[in-house]
């Protein structure tokens, strides 16, 4: 049965509408309903249930806004993805609950369900586990987190630290020392500090050994008290490596383990430690794992898609893969040897007896 509402929208249309109205076309497709501008009003046609939803969301948009919250566009598009898809979330508990924290320059908020989750296991936790595809924000949220726990003096220091591990390429045949080779892997890592500090204090902090941005090698044999460390791509770390790093953390430490289990680069034969460690730990006090998917993306809108694509890719691969296991279970041999079988006796039947 369609029906029809209207909401009234005094301000705040801009934002709502967003850039080429990208905003609404995410309400229409995630609710299945039609949304037409009138003069001070949005009208929402559709299923009574799609409207109804609609209709909550646009309500807290609107009440939110009345109450002097202001919205980015990248910002909306992200609470309305999350309340499209799940129900049991209403837009303002996600912008409420999402509060923005400072991270030295920079306020962050998170930005989905699974975003605020993570966020709220590292302040309880002592060791957390962020898992999930490239742009969810596993790292650069830890990397706040982590300057958050510095610049209010609940931690000494931040140790920052990946494998080095090539993609298709030899560190061997880059030029300059060790850390000049190094360095260039562990990039993602110097962004989001400089996202979050002065440049300036960012150096600083570097030559003074207060942030530590280093390859997992560095780390045996230490023991990290009063720090908060990261161990991000943990995907490409070996099992040897992961419980290494993992029995570093000391006294009025906190650990943030992030990785990508859909982008292992280890060399073939080599398991990886994170998956090692999702099996080993789970279940352990203390621990939180918390996974991110294709709605948690905060990059660029395509990258949402492409990461839904490559899932869809892979369940393909791994079906065909079944599929070629059982043809190739031995029943296929069987069968040549039955109809090899079958021929000799239709050969033998069919011979003209001798004189």
């Amino acid at each position: 049965m369609r029906t029809r509402i209207s909401v009234q929208i005094s301000r705040g249309i801009e934002p709502l509408f967003g850039t080429r109205d990208e905003n609404i076309r995410l309400l229409e497709k995630g609710l299945n309903v039609s949304a037409q501008l009138r003069e001070d009003s949005l009208e929402i046609e559709g299923d009574e249930a799609g409207v109804s939803r609609a209709g909550q969301i646009l309500n807290d948009y609107v009440a939110l806004v009345q109450e002097g919250h202001q919205f980015t566009n990248g910002d909306l598009n992200s609470y309305l993805r999350v309340v499209t898809e799940d129900p049991e979330v209403s837009l303002r508990e996600l912008v409420l609950s999402g509060r923005q924290r400072n991270f030295g320059k920079k306020a962050v908020a998170p930005k989905s369900v699974n975003q605020r989750r993570y966020v709220e296991a590292i302040e309880r936790c002592d060791l957390v586990f962020g898992i999930g595809p490239a742009g969810t924000g596993k790292t650069y949220l830890a990397v706040a987190m982590a300057v958050s726990a510095l610049t209010s003096k609940r931690v000494s220091r931040i140790v920052l630290t990946r494998p080095a591990l090539e993609a298709g390429e030899r560190l061997g045949f880059l030029p300059g020392t060790l850390q000049e080779k190094v360095d260039p892997y562990l990039r993602p890592l110097y962004d989001a500090l400089y996202d979050m500090l002065d440049a300036e204090k960012v150096e600083k902090l570097l030559e003074r050994s207060v942030i530590e941005v280093a390859p997992i090698a560095f780390m045996r044999g230490r023991t990290l008290n009063d720090s908060f460390i990261i161990m991000d791509e943990a995907q490409n770390a070996t099992s040897e490596q992961m419980k290494m790093v993992l029995t570093r953390q000391g006294f009025n430490s906190k650990m943030v383990v992030t990785g990508d289990v859909t982008q292992i680069d280890l060399p073939a034969g080599k398991r990886s430690g994170l998956l090692e460690a999702i099996e080993v730990l789970r279940g352990v006090e203390g621990i939180r794992f918390i996974y991110f998917d294709e709605r948690d993306v905060v990059r660029h809108n395509l990258v949402q898609r492409i990461v839904k694509a490559y899932e869809r890719y892979q369940e393909a691969q791994e079906a065909g893969r079944q599929l070629s296991l059982k043809l190739g279970d031995g029943s296929a041999p069987r069968a040549a040897a039955v109809a090899r079988e079958l021929e000799e006796e239709r050969s033998w039947a069919t011979e003209t007896p001798r004189a």
